[in-house]
């Protein structure tokens, strides 16, 4: 399996060591674009395990995950869906965004959480039993932001937890570069404008800056588009529609660029 590159910003990497080899499961919160989910695809080829990510929401069943008989060639045949899948293969699961995920999930869930790790699929009256290889890591946005939606604490219990948020500059500015390949330079202004912008809770935003929208931004700097314009296309329209709070970003950007 190829390696990923992950850049650590604190002790996330001895946590998941920990966590893996204890076969208790990994709870990532953190805001949108910090580094969860790459962070998730580099433990998966450090440890040279299949990876299976499932983004939860609410339309999104617990037969959907688990499994269900479908009818082919005029057979009723079962199918195993991904958590299932994961559970059989030894792989790596990844819940993204479970606080999303409805209430029947959560429930189908709980048996591969605790210390029974398993899963219990009624319709054939089996209960798979996960291997020393397989690992559940679910990631979620703490009420972050204007964010509504919150993990229950009896589910967020039955996890161990890491924080996340976003690198320090020295930190960010080095992904930023390496991702890009842009300058360090263009990087540095580029995290110095997301510093600007992070704390302006006046500006109601529902998500703020995140490493990953600059990463973006530098892609399109590396492309030959102004540093100015790149910001306003790579950063600027995709975190807000209202006209006022797209001027007052617009006003920063000319003052950063």
């Amino acid at each position: 399996m190829e390696p990923v590159y992950y850049q650590a910003c604190g002790q996330e990497i001895e946590l998941f060591d920990a966590a893996y080899q204890a076969q208790l499961p990994l709870l990532l919160k953190g805001p949108t674009g910090c580094g969860k989910s790459r962070f998730v695809a580099a433990m998966a080829a450090r440890k040279k395990r299949s990876l299976i990510q499932i983004t939860c929401n609410e339309d999104t069943s617990a037969a959907d995950l688990l499994g269900r008989f479908l009818l082919k060639g005029g057979e009723t045949v079962w199918q195993d869906g991904p958590v299932t899948r994961a559970v059989r293969q030894g792989s790596i699961l990844y819940l993204d965004e479970i606080a999303e995920a409805r209430e029947d999930v959560i429930v189908a869930l709980h048996a591969l959480s605790d210390f029974r790790r398993e899963v219990y699929l009624d319709r054939l009256n089996e209960i798979v039993r996960a291997g020393s290889d397989f690992m559940m890591i679910a990631s979620f946005n703490p009420g972050y932001q204007n964010s509504l939606k919150e993990l229950k604490a009896s589910t967020r219990q039955r996890f161990v937890t890491v924080a996340f948020s976003y690198p320090e500059r020295h930190l960010e500015r080095l992904i930023v570069a390496k991702e890009s390949s842009c300058s360090e330079a263009v990087a540095e202004k580029l995290v110095r404008f997301a510093e600007k912008l992070r704390p302006m809770a006046e500006l109601n935003l529902k998500e703020t800056v995140s490493t990953r929208l600059l990463i973006q931004a530098a892609h399109l700097h590396q492309q030959g588009l102004t540093l100015r314009l790149s910001a306003q296309a790579g950063i600027i329209q995709t975190l807000t529609d209202d006209p006022e709070t797209l001027q007052a970003l617009q006003d920063l950007v000319a003052l950063s660029f």
